[in-house]
């Protein structure tokens, strides 16, 4: 795919102007600079040093894997601008699991283009078949016993499991071969109950089985291009720390934000403080950032809007405002070292 382009950043005064016109001509713009192949120790420095100071602006693309880009094109419809980080989805639907190389052929050309490259996986239990409906399949319950199993090296469900990380690893593998360091987060919320994999605190539950991914993609498969997300939601019952599976197994911290629209002063001190000196980043999220927010919660690396979030819970003058903020980083104006 060609090269985009990314717009000059407006002032602040160009901004509100734009923001309540009726017709808007965005100004002139200078060519992204592609990033090349990088190591991913690389991109961790750069979240750290733009933690407290700047924080990257990103949006999510759901599925259908067949249109990887679309809400990422809707960002760009709205403010002119692509958003620094693009995130994507390795899915769970047959017809979306087929097109799984959409996906990664759009990570690389975010990634050419100048943004950063975020994937979740909405990941099927290793109890049931490789792909699988959300209602019953990734939103579903196992068994005690089940996932005791799936936590124990050498049973039928632990190989299940390690044979379910195997179906990805072609399009891990690609990316890294192609020098593109992955922003990766598996087991999302994992102290929510929605999912199979989550609402089990402690050293042998959700935390174990993101150790053992972990250890299985990084050190068995040697996926190194991976940068480990590790995530909870604002769920107010607390105690993230008892699902965090350790210093050595998260690369950042991250949190969800879908309790409320921002997250409190306590949420951000509450992941500030299972982090220690990790970045931490801005998930997933359905209300746009304000500058008050990133003002007082300045650690955050990276948000996240989450697909049809951008447009159904945020007005065109919001998503502009927020893409326009001096804190905020947008594609071509992200620079690795």
């Amino acid at each position: 795919m060609p090269m985009r382009s990314a717009g000059r950043r407006l002032t602040l005064m160009t901004a509100a102007a734009a923001i309540g016109a009726t017709l808007f001509a965005w100004p002139a713009t200078e060519s992204a600079q592609a990033f090349p192949p990088t190591p991913k120790q690389n991109v961790l420095n750069y979240l750290n040093s733009i933690s407290g100071n700047h924080i990257v602006s990103g949006q999510h693309n759901k599925e259908p894997a067949s249109a990887p880009g679309q809400y990422t094109q809707q960002v760009k419809d709205v403010t002119g601008q692509y958003p620094g980080l693009w995130g994507g989805d390795l899915m769970f639907a047959s017809a979306d699991v087929a097109n799984r190389q959409r996906v990664v052929d759009q990570a690389k050309t975010e990634w050419a283009n100048g943004s950063l490259v975020a994937l979740t996986w909405h990941v099927c239990p290793p109890t049931g078949g490789s792909t699988c409906a959300f209602e019953g399949g990734v939103k579903s319950q196992i068994s005690d016993a089940q996932f005791s199993q799936i936590v124990t090296a050498g049973t039928a469900l632990n190989t299940a499991w390690k044979r379910r990380l195997d179906e990805v690893v072609p399009y891990l593998q690609q990316l890294k071969n192609a020098g593109v360091p992955v922003l990766f987060r598996p087991l999302h919320e994992m102290n929510e109950s929605w999912n199979w994999w989550g609402n089990r605190p402690g050293t042998n539950g959700s935390a174990r089985l993101y150790q053992i991914t972990r250890d299985y993609l990084a050190g068995t498969k040697g996926l190194d291009n991976l940068i480990w997300v590790w995530n909870v939601q604002d769920n107010p019952a607390g105690g993230w720390s008892t699902y965090y599976p350790g210093n050595a197994y998260a690369d950042v911290v991250s949190l969800d934000v879908w309790y409320k629209n921002h997250p409190s002063s306590a949420d951000y001190q509450q992941l500030r403080n299972i982090a220690g000196n990790k970045p931490i980043a801005l998930a997933e999220m359905g209300r746009m950032p304000t500058a008050a927010l990133l003002d007082s919660q300045p650690r955050w690396a990276w948000f996240m809007m989450w697909s049809e979030q951008l447009r159904g819970n945020n007005t065109n003058a919001e998503i502009q405002t927020a893409y326009f903020l001096p804190r905020v980083l947008n594609q071509g104006e992200v620079t690795l070292p």
